[in-house]
């Protein structure tokens, strides 16, 4: 299996299922897979990669698959939707924008922490809708207190992305025009990249 140079080796491929939810990204090989067994019900976008296969002993011609951006998968399991997407510093910072949810200043994901508007010691979750990136001097000062007893605001409530935004935050750096134009009108109406 050779796929075409020209493509870029990261691109990845936005896993739909059949009732068109996005589920997962995938490896261009994963893509592969699930076309040469037919579990491919449906597609969108552009070609993201053509994968050329071995020559046929009848017509001498070589095979070749193209994979779209976007792929909608059948099969004996229906992939499910994730209703909760897993809380990592990485697409907490992207759903923040890498802004400060305090002070509004805006970092590299170094300069930023994840700060419990409700802190663990008094009772919080580590849970989207009570986690927003806050700088360190910002995460420092407000320590264990409550917003109301010091005198720091949040700049934008805590929200927990759908399926949608959460694929499109944890790709963002390697995310296509068809796969964001696809998710985007899915983003929960509390998103900040909606627009």
């Amino acid at each position: 299996m050779i796929s075409s140079p020209d493509t870029p080796t990261d691109a990845r491929i936005l896993r739909l299922n059949l009732a068109g939810q996005p589920i997962e990204w995938l490896h261009w090989k994963e893509a592969v897979c699930l076309h040469a067994r037919e579990l491919v019900c449906w597609s969108l976008g552009g070609i993201v990669r053509k994968v050329y296969g071995g020559r046929s002993r009848l017509s001498g011609l070589r095979t070749a698959i193209e994979l779209p951006a976007i792929i909608a998968c059948g099969g004996s399991r229906m992939a499910q939707v994730r209703m909760v997407p897993p809380l990592t510093n990485a697409a907490l910072f992207a759903r923040d924008d890498y802004q400060c949810l305090y002070c509004g200043k805006y970092f590299t994901a170094a300069g930023l922490s994840r700060d419990h508007v409700l802190p663990t010691s008094r009772g919080g979750k580590d849970r989207w809708v009570n986690v927003v990136a806050a700088c360190r001097r910002c995460n420092q000062h407000k320590g264990n207190h409550l917003l109301s007893e010091i005198d720091m605001e949040l700049i934008a409530l805590p929200y927990r992305p759908n399926t949608a935004e959460y694929l499109a935050l944890i790709n963002n750096k390697r995310i296509r025009g068809d796969q964001m134009e696809f998710l985007r009108p899915q983003f929960s109406r509390h998103s900040r990249h909606k627009g």
